[in-house]
């Protein structure tokens, strides 16, 4: 395996800005494919190249092998970085590129596919001695052998999709009555969100905090951990603010967690980058934990864990990629003060959280020490309907949990977006709750409707001068369609167009 020279890059958004980035410190050409709607994309413009992969539908384009293998070929390209989402974490992708002679920068096919089956990933951890939740796999897989299943292990239960995850084809069951309903209910949305209508089922642990351990590993059999995130602010189990350190790991929870990640790890013979995902129950050192399932990808929330110990996972990812051991010893690594992250979407709190999509008339990135963000999109850029509505991630760091919120809350109240409406309301409103402010949430805090959101008592967290400069100056122009188009507040600073007028 020989070092990375062209590398395609098999996403869209924040992170394959993210990987382009890396790229250039690396001396790496970077290679992006973009589908119809993604023509004047950011992505697109940060990378060295491009490649048009097809229409809008991620099916026809982002999702598709085919075309992306196609691409990386008529590129030149010598290795594939799949981001988070997408073909991430899909076996046949990985073996897709291995067949075509291409370094795929993650684990291998295998290793995702025994990870992704969350039966054999359960199986996997308790080999390894980790703890994992009560629960069983019926091989009777009608609709009264998981009935009968769940009765066996006890109620409440939660009925799960084998394949896949965020929270697709699961449903939580308190009484014996609820199963006729929910068990067909959770394989047919199975089906269709993974074409695998396989359940197992396990007992529901109420309350539980989410918490998760970044791990590392190589191709000579090392592996170590980079600590861990908190990530229980979920809304319908998906997170919206993570952090690190957790509030609630005491050194003694955290060094057994730790560990157990590591065991999980070594048994699979991990390599690359990953994330072995724990429910955490209880507090203080009798806290107790759960083997959840593990990520064989980067994650979202990756910054966080870049923040607090200082190391560049995405340039490690390509290291190891390229055959090169782990850059770090476990002995090197620490953990430093705190991080928060902030989820940015194009949704609307105030109508049930529907996704936005339109331009962005004006988009003002806070900028301030200690805050750190990722953004797929750009001022008078598309947000389009047929991708995931997340703009942008904020990362705010500071020596302490109390600092690192107030950075976030106030870099979030300076974030001046217009043309759509976001959850930065719903975000600050998080932030300043005193529930969380006390590190007391856990997964089911926002869907229990512990932190009502009232969307009239808000503010629109733009700053004022921006809305006015706004105004006067009426919808910018749309980012120009050329390279120089890879900055467009160069060109709709509103300072700049009023001549510099101060008022």
């Amino acid at each position: 395996m020989g070092s990375i020279t062209r590398l395609l890059i098999a996403n869209r958004g924040e992170i394959a800005r993210r990987i382009a980035a890396a790229c250039r410190e690396l001396r790496i050409e970077s290679v992006a494919v973009y589908s119809e709607a993604d023509v004047e994309s950011p992505h697109r413009l940060a990378a060295d190249r491009s490649v048009l992969i097809g229409p809008p539908p991620a099916a026809d384009s982002y999702l598709s092998i085919g075309r992306i293998i196609d691409a990386a070929r008529k590129s030149g390209a010598d290795a594939i970085h799949p981001g988070y989402g997408f073909l991430s974490e899909n076996a046949a992708f990985a073996a897709a590129c291995e067949d075509a002679g291409l370094i795929f920068v993650g684990p291998s096919a295998p290793v995702i596919e025994r990870m992704g089956s969350k039966i054999e990933a359960r199986k996997l951890a308790a080999s390894a001695g980790v703890p994992v939740v009560p629960g069983g796999t019926p091989g009777d897989q009608t609709d009264d052998g998981i009935r009968q299943e769940a009765l066996r292990i006890g109620l409440p239960v939660l009925v799960k999709a084998s394949a896949g995850g965020g929270g697709k084809g699961m449903r939580t069951v308190r009484t014996e009555a609820e199963l006729a309903g929910a068990i067909p209910a959770a394989r047919r949305e199975a089906l269709a969100a993974f074409g695998d209508g396989t359940l197992y089922v396990e007992r529901l642990i109420d309350h539980p905090r989410h918490v998760e351990i970044q791990v590392f590993g190589d191709d000579r059999g090392n592996v170590v951990h980079l600590f861990e995130r908190e990530c229980s602010v979920q809304r319908r189990h998906q997170k919206i603010i993570e952090e690190s350190p957790s509030p609630v790991l005491t050194p003694a929870v955290r060094d057994r967690m730790t560990a157990a990640a590591l065991a999980a790890s070594r048994e699979v013979g991990y390599r690359n980058a990953g994330t072995i995902e724990f429910l955490l129950d209880g507090t203080g050192d009798d806290a107790r934990f759960y083997f959840l399932e593990m990520n064989t990808r980067l994650q979202v929330e990756h910054p966080v864990t870049e923040a607090v110990t200082g190391v560049d996972l995405v340039r490690a990812q390509m290291a190891v990629a390229s055959g090169h051991g782990l850059p770090w010893r476990q002995e090197q690594l620490t953990q430093r003060g705190h991080a928060i992250e902030c989820r940015i979407y194009a949704e609307d709190p105030a109508n049930g959280f529907l996704p936005q999509a339109g331009p962005l008339l004006l988009y003002r990135e806070p900028v301030r020490p200690g805050v750190r963000i990722d953004a797929g999109v750009i001022e008078g850029g598309q947000v389009s309907v047929y991708y995931d509505p997340m703009l942008a991630k904020l990362i705010a760091s500071a020596e302490s949990r109390d600092a690192a919120i107030a950075r976030a809350t106030s870099a979030l109240r300076a974030y001046a977006i217009l043309g759509i409406r976001t959850n930065i309301p719903f975000l600050l409103h998080l932030l300043e709750h005193p529930a969380f402010r006390a590190g007391q949430v856990d997964t089911g805090f926002l869907d229990r409707g512990d932190a009502r959101f009232d969307p009239q008592a808000q503010d629109e967290s733009l700053p004022a001068a921006a809305l006015a400069v706004a105004a006067a100056l009426g919808e910018p122009s749309a980012a120009p369609r050329d390279a120089g188009a890879r900055d467009a507040r160069a060109t709709t600073d509103p300072w700049e167009l009023l001549a510099g007028w101060r008022g």
